[in-house]
C-alpha cells in the first residue's frame, strides 16, 4: 500500500533526491529563476513555498531549520533577509511555473520556475562583467605595438 507518500520518486534513490532539491533550492534562492524539467519544478514548488514561509517566520528555531534543510549560509540569509520582507504581505504562491517546450535532445518537458516578484537582477549574480570594446582596443594596440 502506498499511504503517505506524497511526493514523486523521479527515478532516484532517497538521497539523490534529497541531494536534487537541495542543490535547486540553493539555485533558485540564489538567481530567483532556473530552468529545468517540468516534473522536477513540480517537485521543487512545494518545498520552495515551504522555505518562504518558514522564512517569514523571524526567531532562531527557523533559521536553523532553514539552514538545515538549505546547508548554505548565503541562500539562508537571502530567504530571511531579502526574501521574507519581499513576500510579507503575500499568503503563500511564492512560485510560478511557466511550461517552457521540450528539450532537444529527449523531448523532455522543460519548464522555467521562478519567484512571482523577483529581482531581474539576481540573475546575473555570477556572471563577470564584459570588458567594454575601449579596453579591448588598447591592448590589441598595445599588443602590436
Amino acid at each position: 500500500m502506498r499511504h503517505g507518500l506524497a511526493n514523486k520518486k523521479l527515478n532516484r534513490t532517497s538521497e539523490h533526491r534529497k541531494a536534487l532539491l537541495k542543490n535547486m533550492l540553493n539555485s533558485l534562492i540564489k538567481y530567483e529563476q532556473i530552468t529545468t524539467t517540468l516534473p522536477k519544478a513540480k517537485f521543487l514548488k512545494p518545498e520552495a513555498e515551504r522555505i518562504i514561509t518558514l522564512g517569514k517566520k523571524e526567531n532562531l528555531h527557523t533559521k536553523k531549520m532553514l539552514m538545515s534543510k538549505l546547508q548554505d549560509k548565503t541562500s539562508t540569509q537571502k530567504v530571511t533577509k531579502t526574501l521574507s520582507k519581499r513576500y510579507q504581505k503575500r499568503n503563500g504562491g511564492y512560485t510560478r511555473i511557466v511550461k517552457a517546450g521540450f528539450r532537444y535532445g529527449d523531448n523532455a518537458p522543460m519548464a522555467v520556475i521562478e519567484f512571482v516578484d523577483r529581482d531581474i537582477e539576481a540573475k546575473k549574480v555570477d556572471r563577470k562583467k564584459k570588458e567594454t570594446s575601449k579596453d579591448k582596443n588598447e591592448e590589441k594596440k598595445l599588443a602590436t605595438s
